[in-house]
C-alpha cells in the first residue's frame, strides 16, 4: 500500500465518522439532548475540517481523491448505522469507531514515514492528536 492508497482509506474513514457523527446530531433525544447535541456538533464539525485537507494531500501524491458515496464505502473500515440508536449508544459507536479511524491514521503514519513523505506524517500526527482527545471526551461523555 502507497500513501495515497492509505490517505484514501483515512479519507473514506474521516468521512464516514463525520457523517455518523453529524446524523447523530441530528437525531439524538433523550433528557440529555442539549448536551449531546452540543457535544456531537463539535464532535462532527472537527472532524469535518479534515476532509479537505486530506483530500489535497492525496493530490500532492499525484493521485486523485475520491470523492463518491459508492467509494467511500468499498474504502472505509466504519460501518453504516441506518437506524437511529439511543444517545448513549451513539457515543459507544462513536468511540469504537474513532479507534478505527485512529488505526487507520497509524497506518497511514507508518506508510508515510516509510516514504520519506514528511509533510504528511507531519499532518497525520496532529489528527492522531485530535482524536486522542475525542477518545478521551466520547470516553469521558459515555461514562454515567
Amino acid at each position: 500500500m502507497t500513501t495515497a492508497d492509505s490517505l484514501k482509506v483515512a479519507l473514506a474513514d474521516t468521512f464516514a465518522l463525520y457523517l455518523k457523527a453529524h446524523y447523530f446530531h441530528w437525531n439524538v433525544t433523550g433528557a440529555d439532548f442539549a448536551q449531546y447535541h452540543d457535544f456531537l456538533g463539535d464532535f462532527y464539525e472537527e472532524v469535518q475540517g479534515a476532509i479537505d485537507p486530506i483530500a489535497e494531500l492525496i493530490r500532492t501524491t499525484g493521485d486523485y481523491a475520491p470523492g463518491s458515496f459508492s467509494r467511500f464505502a468499498e474504502l472505509t473500515t466504519l460501518q453504516e448505522q441506518p437506524s437511529i440508536p439511543t444517545a448513549e449508544s451513539m457515543i459507544v459507536e462513536l468511540l469504537s469507531d474513532n479507534y478505527k479511524v485512529i488505526n487507520t491514521l497509524t497506518n497511514a503514519y507508518n506508510i508515510a514515514e516509510e516514504e520519506k513523505r514528511y509533510g504528511v506524517s507531519n499532518f497525520i500526527q496532529d489528527r492522531l492528536t485530535a482524536h486522542d482527545k475525542h477518545k478521551w471526551m466520547l470516553t469521558a461523555f459515555s461514562k454515567r
